[in-house]
């Protein structure tokens, strides 16, 4: 049987769709822009080639959109009509239990098709991306530390398998571990987006602000052809100007860089989930500080409103709650909330996330913006310890505790204040005193 780069079998008779299937993986590991056309013609090359519909499939999944299920379930119909190996078949039935809102039980399967083929850098990555946005580190870092003895630079791909690792070892707060596997990866491939991303997430928790200005401005130019990681990794840049005072050039980096709408990856995907998080989540600290946002809140609002009923990530739910408690939508704040109480009736697996920690954290930032600050706090006390289980880093979830710090301090909740900043302090390596979200509460 023909095998990919990896030299994993693929059922196909063509030559030119190993070669396009290869390229496609390529890009997806590599956060290229283009991956439409990378996959329009991997199909173009063999219509019978099952795990390329597969992808295409993983691909609609991974942009978390209700409306994309349907041509997932498409992609997945055309996989399985055609013939395929068991590890081909295994990732058949990965792709849907996530259309099925699974994504554990998909995970459950990634990781059984590493245990046989260590080298489907396709499962690895998919499985780091679905335990990432499920709160789950530690499952990330033993992905990670089942799979590397099998590797080594010899082997295409070697750099995605850094990158993860770089970024698995910093969310779980091995920090040193993190980092030198970041800039292993930047030495072998200085344009690797991912691998940028885990340096600079360890570089915000260990509060080398300048340094990591400086990392990204020199990593940049490097980006032509990626997709919107790039935005998120301004958005990193963004936080480093925020911690040193220089609001001026969060700002423009939010104008220019992060939320630019002039941008062709903004305008592909005005509302695309981590670009809204980015957004919303730093306008919400900018505002913590005085910092005027002016109409900026009213665009995340638009696509907020237009993505109600849209349960598909929970962490970006509640960032488009900002957007609208910051505008004053209360009727689309209700309607949102309304959808999501629908949602958590349902018998989707991820049902009682968006039940049990989606929803008390949506009531708290809209009981936030209305100026109900006592509600928000007790809204938001029992699921404090939660929170991590709707997914997004130790950097991006700052924002939530931040709500609460917010409204604890709004509300003269004295005891709820000491609550939080004894939370941070002993899970952040930096004291609250030198963070400028909680400096004001020491």
């Amino acid at each position: 049987m023909p095998e990919d780069c990896r030299g994993l079998a693929l059922t196909t008779t063509s030559g030119q769709a190993v070669a396009r299937f290869d390229h496609a993986v390529e890009g997806y590991l590599s956060y290229r822009a283009d991956m439409a056309a990378r996959i329009d013609a991997l199909m173009q090359a063999d219509a019978d080639f099952g795990l390329a519909h597969i992808l295409r499939g993983y691909l609609f999944l991974l942009s978390y959109r209700a409306d994309a299920l349907p041509a997932a379930r498409a992609a997945l119909a055309e996989a399985n009509r055609c013939p395929g190996t068991a590890r081909e078949k295994a990732h058949a039935a990965a792709l849907a239990h996530w259309i099925d809102g699974d994504p554990d039980r998909a995970a459950a399967v990634w990781d059984q098709i590493l245990t046989e083929h260590p080298h489907d850098i396709l499962a690895f990555r998919l499985a780091h991306f679905v335990n990432f946005w499920a709160g789950r580190p530690e499952a990330m870092l033993a992905s990670v530390l089942s799979v590397e003895q099998h590797w080594s630079a010899a082997l295409p791909g070697f750099t995605a398998i850094l990158g993860c690792r770089s970024f698995a070892h910093e969310e779980c707060g091995y920090y040193r571990e993190a980092e030198h596997a970041g800039r292993w990866a930047i030495r072998l491939d200085p344009g690797d987006l991912w691998a940028a991303h885990g340096v600079a997430h360890v570089l915000e928790m260990t509060g080398r602000r300048h340094e990591g200005i400086a990392w990204i401005e020199a990593l940049q130019p490097r980006w032509d052809g990626g997709n919107n990681l790039r935005h998120h990794l301004w958005w990193h840049q963004a936080l480093y100007h925020l911690e040193i005072g220089d609001f001026a050039t969060v700002l423009a980096l939010y104008d220019t860089a992060f939320r630019d709408l002039d941008s062709p990856l903004t305008r592909a995907a005005p509302d695309l989930y981590i670009d809204m998080q980015n957004a919303a989540s730093m306008l919400f600290r900018l505002g913590r500080l005085g910092v005027d946002a002016g109409d900026r809140w009213i665009e995340l609002a638009d696509k907020a409103e237009a993505r109600i009923g849209d349960c598909q990530s929970t962490f970006t739910a509640v960032h488009w709650m900002m957007a609208l408690a910051a505008t004053g939508r209360n009727a689309a704040a209700e309607a949102m909330l309304a959808a999501m109480e629908d949602f958590a009736r349902g018998e989707q697996p991820n049902a009682s996330l968006v039940r049990d920690i989606g929803l008390p954290v949506a009531r708290a930032v809209r009981a936030n913006g209305q100026g109900r600050h006592a509600d928000a706090v007790a809204l938001m006390r029992p699921v404090l310890g939660e929170m991590y289980r709707i997914g997004g880093s130790h950097a991006q979830q700052d924002v939530l505790e931040q709500v609460f710090l917010d409204s604890a301090l709004k509300a003269g909740l004295d005891a709820d204040v000491r609550l939080l900043l004894e939370r941070i302090a002993g899970r952040h390596p930096l004291p609250p005193a030198r963070r400028r979200g909680y400096a004001m509460a020491v």
